[in-house]
């Protein structure tokens, strides 16, 4: 982990090495694209979220609370997996499809997490490219993000990888797919599981909830504060690699 006092840490990029002192500003100094996750991220969706899993569990004799605590950060259908190990291959299937249909049925409440807007005013005013890479389904993603008012330039979605999160896979597509390498990507992350992810991708990772990250931030508000503080001249603008 990247913090005050760490000194300088050469990271790898694109046929140049980006250097990262201590602080925001170190961590930030060589990020040429910002990667997002999505639920309890960029959306504020944790009431919906939290219903909808409480009535699966219900439905399907488990504890509410302990299936409330198990789940945030991963792929619904990992987590199923590991709530009911007993489950056939096609119960296990019908069953996170019972979730889905919960979880797109509810979108009261699903807004912009706070300090959304703010972050990607800054993005846009400094041209730097973003994405939204989330443990949902593009189904459900697309729902929860125009509930929320955002449209991401680019979404990468479980139905898009093989593996889910806390696999890198997901966030080393987005790279690929903006161009940019994945050492000069900033993941932001509010669950362990999303945080290994973009560690495992070889990306710094600005963390929400008090969790372990390179950056900690209470809210985007405050990652579009330390992005305006950069000089609008270093780094430059993202482009996309050729």
């Amino acid at each position: 982990m990247l913090g005050e006092g760490e000194g300088n840490v050469p990271v790898q990029g694109e046929g140049v090495v980006l250097t990262r002192g201590g602080g925001a500003a170190g961590v930030l100094e060589g990020v040429r694209a910002v990667l997002l996750d999505m639920d309890g991220t960029l959306v504020d969706s944790d009431a919906a979220v939290e219903r909808s899993w409480r009535t699966w569990a219900v439905r399907y004799g488990l504890s509410e609370d302990a299936v409330v605590a198990a789940v945030h950060g991963y792929p619904a259908p990992a987590s199923i997996r590991r709530l009911l190990p007993r489950l056939s291959g096609e119960e296990l299937e019908e069953a996170a499809q019972v979730l889905l249909d919960l979880e797109c049925a509810d979108l009261d409440g699903v807004v912009a997490a706070r300090g959304a807007g703010e972050l990607l005013a800054v993005l846009a005013e400094r041209a730097i490219p973003w994405a939204v890479v989330t443990g949902s389904g593009a189904g459900l993603a697309k729902a929860r993000l125009a509930a929320a008012g955002i449209t991401p330039p680019l979404l990468v979605s479980l139905d898009e990888v093989a593996v889910g999160k806390p696999d890198p896979e997901g966030y080393l597509m987005a790279a690929a797919e903006l161009g940019v390498a994945p050492a000069a990507c900033l993941a932001v992350e509010d669950s362990d599981p999303g945080i290994a992810a973009g560690r495992a991708a070889g990306m710094p990772v600005a963390a929400l909830r008090g969790l372990s990250g390179d950056l900690p931030i209470a809210h985007l508000g405050e990652l579009a504060a330390h992005l305006n503080a950069l000089d609008p001249h270093n780094p430059a603008p993202a482009g996309r690699h050729s």
